[in-house]
C-alpha cells in the first residue's frame, strides 16, 4: 500500500511491550492478553485480525485504561509519544482520550448516552478539548455528522440515540472519535453494521484522517478485504497472542502460521476457479480460562506434532515474526494444501 506524503511510519507515535492482561475470576485469574509487542509510526495503519475472542478489542481498551482496575491486572510497557500511559491517573488518561487518541467503540448502544442527543455529544467531547463556542461546536458536530454519511445531519444533530437505527448510531459513534482529529485512532469494527456504500464512505474518511492530518490506526476488524484495502501491516492473533505479523502485502502473498492460512482461504479467490465450498477453520477459539498448553491453535491445526505442547518459538525474519513450530522450509508445501493459489512473497 503506498503511504501518502508526510506519513512518518519509522518515527514511533504507540510503542506496545509485553503487554499481558488478566481478569480477576470466581475460579481465578484468568489470562486473556499474554505477551503482546507491536509498534504504531507516525501515519500508519496497522490492523489486528482474528476471531471473536482472541484478545484484540481487550488488547486495546487496557491500553486506553478504559478496564476495570479492580478487577485487572496490566503487566508491560505502553509509551505514547515517549509517556508511560499505563502508569498515568485516570485524570491524566482523560486528557489523552478523545483528543490524542480517538475510539470508534465496536458497540455503539453503549457508547452514547441515552439522554443526550448525538449532536450534544459530540459538541460537549470537542469543548472538552478545545476552546471552542456552544455554537462552533454544534456547526462542527453537524459537519462530522454529513462526512459519515448521514442523512440531513442538522436534523439529526438534535436526535436522540434510540431515535436512530444501528447503522445510523454507528456512524455518530464515528464522528464523535473523529471530532478532535486525533493523533492516534483506535478503530473496533467500524464498518459493523454498516451496508456497502456506507461502508467505503467510511474507510475514505479514514484515509482522509491520515491524508490530512497524519494520524495514525489500529483497525480491528474480521474484514479481509479491508484489511488489504487499508492496512500497512497487519497483527494476526489468536487466543491471547500475536501469532503472526508483518506487512500487509507479505501476510496476503506468503502468510507464515497456519491460523494465518485459515482466515485467508475462508474468503473468496479472486482469480482462478470458484471452489464449491470455502475452507473453513475445524473446531472454535478457546476459552481465555481453559487454555491449551503451548500453542494455543494446536488443537484445530491439522500439522500439529509432538512439539506443539510446549510453547512455539518466535521466528523472525526482517519485519516478519511468527509463532510456530514449523521450519521456514516447509511452510510453502503446507500451505499450499489449503492455499493452492498462493505463492511465495519472491
Amino acid at each position: 500500500m503506498t503511504q501518502p506524503a508526510g506519513i512518518q511510519p519509522d518515527k514511533t507515535l504507540l510503542d506496545v511491550s509485553g503487554l499481558t492482561v488478566s481478569f480477576a475470576t470466581e475460579r481465578g485469574k484468568v489470562t486473556a492478553v499474554n505477551d503482546v509487542s507491536f509498534q504504531i509510526g507516525e501515519g500508519e495503519i496497522v490492523s489486528i485480525v482474528g476471531e471473536s475472542g482472541s484478545g484484540k478489542t481487550v488488547s486495546l481498551l487496557s491500553i486506553l485504561g478504559l478496564t476495570d482496575r479492580r478487577t485487572t491486572k496490566i503487566e508491560g510497557s505502553v509509551l505514547f509519544r515517549g509517556q508511560r500511559i499505563l502508569e498515568m491517573s485516570d485524570r491524566e488518561m482523560r486528557r489523552i482520550r478523545g483528543r490524542d487518541i480517538g475510539l470508534i467503540s465496536q458497540d455503539p448502544m453503549t457508547a452514547l448516552t441515552p439522554v443526550y442527543t448525538i449532536g450534544w455529544q459530540i459538541a460537549e467531547q470537542i469543548r472538552a478539548h478545545e476552546s471552542i463556542s456552544p455554537r462552533a461546536a454544534r456547526l462542527r458536530a453537524i459537519e462530522l455528522l454529513g462526512e459519515v454519511g448521514l442523512p440531513s445531519p442538522s436534523t439529526m444533530v438534535d436526535r436522540y440515540p434510540h431515535q436512530l437505527s444501528g447503522g445510523m448510531r454507528q456512524r455518530a459513534v464515528i464522528a464523535m472519535a473523529l471530532s478532535c482529529n486525533p493523533a492516534l485512532l483506535v478503530a473496533d469494527e467500524p464498518t459493523t453494521a454498516l451496508d456497502v456504500t456506507v461502508q467505503a464512505q467510511v474507510l475514505e474518511l479514514l484515509k482522509r484522517l491520515r491524508r490530512d492530518f497524519g494520524s495514525s490506526i489500529i483497525l480491528i476488524t474480521h474484514d479481509m478485504g479491508v484489511v488489504g484495502e487499508m492496512a500497512d501491516r497487519v497483527l494476526v492473533m489468536y487466543a491471547g497472542r500475536v501469532v503472526e505479523q508483518g506487512h500487509t502485502k507479505d501476510i496476503f502473498d506468503d502468510p507464515w502460521h497456519p491460523y494465518t492460512w485459515g482466515l485467508l482461504a475462508s474468503i473468496p479467490p479472486l482469480r482462478g476457479e470458484r471452489p464449491a465450498r470455502l475452507t473453513s477453520i475445524p473446531g472454535t477459539p478457546p476459552s481465555p480460562a481453559n487454555l491449551p498448553p503451548g500453542c494455543g491453535f494446536a488443537p484445530r491445526c491439522r500439522w500439529r506434532f509432538e512439539p506443539c505442547s510446549t510453547v512455539p518459538p518466535r521466528r523472525t525474519e526482517g519485519d516478519r515474526a511468527s509463532l510456530c513450530f514449523i521450519a521456514p522450509e516447509q511452510r510453502e508445501a503446507l500451505r499450499r494444501t489449503v492455499l493452492p493459489l498462493q505463492g511465495s512473497a519472491a
